[in-house]
């Protein structure tokens, strides 16, 4: 089949397989969100407020930790096949949740929803990264960040709404006709070319340290501080685990001919700084997500509805700026793009740091809103521009790294802000911080995202030279290797 025919294959039928994606995608941003509103309902039905937390946590680990291995195996076993898997940890993850009788089964189900959405996440922003044109690609981006945006919005709302007038089941049970809608087009619409050649092996043993590795450090940072001190036997002895089984993942990895995850791919500039950029855009964003809705709550005095509009306006800027940052790139490149990004992203956080016990929420909305539209300039296109450097065989992997990368830096920005936070203020019996030290404490983690955003910006100056319309023609087509019946 030559390229242009493909390419007007894939045309006419791309729409249903974006709305599959979007649909994928809904599951694991609802599923981030859905259920703070609703934890204490469900602590006080199942009987075990201490083991709240792990609904969290479960999640998170089981997401970071399977997203690197599932976007290699895309690579390896295709994506059709990975994203299906996906959906299908997910409804029964969500089966499981809705019909749980313990905390346990509620955790262990968390644990299955983590798996599916380490899977929908990569393998679903590569298949948009397969199907449409290196013009396109930045809209496709926006509108499955849009889909991130109305989840920050609508998710705690309708778990709230949920808990208090149904069931806190209907969280999860809402998942199903999801499930059942994106697998539905999937099978139908989307088909992969057979791929010619031998398939490479599995790397089993490199995917056991991965997993035992980052398992072990995500462990440590996400509960060091919280359910142990950080100089507690516990917290020393889970991240020396993770240190050694990710040193002993690293040596493999460098001499293995198939690894699981090549970390020679990150040699490469055009890859490995969007890596290094992803990890500090999580760190950016999760502390900011953690953080705003506490200063707004614990200092302004105001609601949990108002908190999160504050929030909220990052998550509205976000996909706002994705969604046309394709202009951007194509005319001035991914790193003059980046590069305005993170001006953006410096501002904004450095107008966090004239927030006091007096400003006003809406200046608060005002100021995540600038970061949302850096972000939206800086993550999309850095991630497209490594998705458009490799090969259709690495671009699972590229984009699995990259979202690990980010899950990483969520995890190390919470613990570090946490810590600061913790040292400073005292905190009420639901765990929330407060106290008059709480103000100079949320100074400190504002300048620390200002450090990190000015890193953010040097990052962006070091990325590649390079002009998309001056790009080989191959990147204003759809992969042939990607179809459609």
């Amino acid at each position: 089949m030559s390229a242009t025919t493909s390419a007007v294959g894939l045309r006419s039928e791309r729409g249903p397989i974006l709305l599959a994606l979007m649909l994928s995608t809904a599951l694991v941003a609802l599923d981030a969100t859905i259920i703070a509103t609703a934890s204490a309902t469900i602590a006080r039905d199942l009987g075990s407020f201490a083991q709240v937390p792990w609904l969290f946590s479960a999640y998170l680990l089981a997401q970071a930790v399977s997203t690197p291995l599932f976007g290699r195996l895309a690579d390896v076993l295709g994506r059709k096949r990975l994203i299906l898997a996906g959906v299908g940890f997910f409804l029964v993850g969500s089966v499981l949740c809705g019909a749980a009788w313990s905390m346990s089964a509620l955790i262990v189900g968390r644990v299955l929803q983590g798996l599916g959405a380490g899977a929908v996440m990569p393998v679903s922003l590569t298949i948009a990264a397969d199907i449409y044109t290196l013009q396109e690609r930045a809209k496709t981006q926006g509108y499955l960040a849009s889909v991130w945006a109305i989840s920050s919005v609508v998710g705690p709302t309708l778990g709230g709404v949920f808990s208090e007038f149904l069931s806190w089941r209907w969280i999860f049970w809402i998942n199903l006709p999801l499930c059942f809608g994106a697998a539905t087009m999937l099978v139908l619409k989307y088909h992969e070319s057979a791929r010619e050649g031998d398939r490479e092996p599995i790397d089993y043993l490199g995917a056991a340290l991965l997993t035992g590795g980052s398992t072990l450090m995500l462990l440590g940072l996400l509960e060091g501080g919280t359910s142990w001190a950080w100089a507690s036997t516990p917290s020393v002895l889970i991240l020396a685990g993770a240190a050694l089984l990710l040193a002993a993942f690293t040596a493999h990895a460098l001499r293995s001919a198939h690894p699981i995850l090549d970390l020679r791919l990150l040699r490469r500039r055009v890859v490995g700084v969007p890596t290094a950029i992803s990890l500090l855009v999580g760190v950016i964003v999760l502390a900011l997500s953690t953080y705003v809705p506490i200063y707004a709550q614990g200092v302004l005095g105001v609601g949990p509805l108002i908190a999160g509009f504050a929030l909220a306006a990052m998550m509205v800027g976000w996909p706002l700026a994705a969604t046309n940052a394709g202009r951007v790139y194509l005319a001035l490149g991914f790193r003059f793009t980046s590069m305005i990004g993170s001006t953006f992203v410096v501002v904004g956080t450095a107008l966090t740091l004239l927030l006091g016990a007096h400003s006003n929420v809406i200046m608060v909305g005002i100021f995540t809103f600038v970061v949302g539209i850096g972000m939206g300039l800086t993550a999309v296109p850095t991630l497209i521009a490594a998705q458009s450097s490799a090969e259709f065989t690495e671009r699972g992997a590229v984009t699995g790294v990259n979202m690990f990368a980010r899950s990483l830096g969520s995890a190390v920005g919470v613990a570090i802000c946490g810590a600061i936070i913790n040292s400073r203020t005292a905190v009420t019996p639901d765990g929330t911080p407060a106290g008059p030290g709480l103000m100079a404490a949320l100074h400190i983690v504002f300048g620390l995202l200002v450090f990190v955003a000015v890193v953010l910006a040097v990052l962006a100056v070091l990325m590649p030279a390079d002009h998309p319309r001056r790009q080989p023609a191959r990147t204003s087509q759809p992969d042939e290797a990607a179809t459609t019946a």
